[in-house]
């Protein structure tokens, strides 16, 4: 920038750039004379510090913006759903499912009328005993049978099918998918609590790095 009172080189050039939200122009001052110019890309400036502005870092920072609420939203949707209660979240104790799930794993699944289960499912179902008395609850794959006789259910890794035949009543979610590992050190609802914190603090550095 020159200052007040100072004498501008016949054969200095400089380029200015005049940028507001809408468009952006640029000059070219060679001497005395002052013309608009398509691109400043065009010219070649030695010798000082100018500062460009650069469309194609503008549309970077645009297109990884859209890509980070994106991933964001995707990672907070299954999250989403449980808090709206529209699905059910627990977490699986035993190994009677490896290797498709582990101990330790999340399993996330709707309830049998939102889904109907059906062979090749896994369901959440309440085990009873054989006087009605609840004993806990499992996640097993349906192999065989219909909702109105009852399901036939196994763990993949048990050599056996389970004694009971669940009925619809006693189905409580059909698995949609599973979170592995979440499980040994968190439960949903924190879980739930840390994405939320990690989303709003990756919002602020946003924008402070906009800034």
């Amino acid at each position: 920038m020159l200052q007040p009172g100072s004498h501008q080189l016949h054969d200095s050039n400089v380029l200015v750039n005049v940028v507001s939200p809408t468009e952006e122009i640029v000059f070219h001052v060679a001497g005395t004379a002052v013309m608009q110019v398509s691109h400043g890309s065009d010219f070649v400036t030695t010798g000082m510090n100018t500062t460009v502005t650069s469309r194609t870092s503008r549309k970077r920072k645009v297109v990884a913006s859209i890509v980070g609420w994106m991933v964001a939203l995707l990672a907070l949707t299954p999250f989403i759903v449980l808090a709206s209660g529209l699905a059910d979240a627990r977490v699986v104790l035993t190994g009677s499912m490896a290797p498709a799930i582990k101990p330790g794993d999340v399993v996330v699944a709707v309830s049998p009328q939102r889904k109907a289960p059906k062979i090749g499912d896994v369901v959440v179902y309440t085990g009873r005993r054989f006087d009605g008395t609840k004993v806990a609850d499992f996640s097993h794959r349906i192999i065989a049978g219909d909702a109105k006789s009852g399901f036939t259910v196994k763990g993949d890794h048990n050599s056996t099918p389970d004694v009971q035949k669940p009925t619809i009543k006693d189905i409580s979610g059909v698995v949609l998918f599973t979170i592995p590992f979440v499980g040994r050190i968190l439960n949903p609802q924190a879980l739930l609590l840390l994405l939320i914190l990690g989303f709003g603090i990756w919002l602020i550095v946003d924008a402070f790095r906009e800034e």
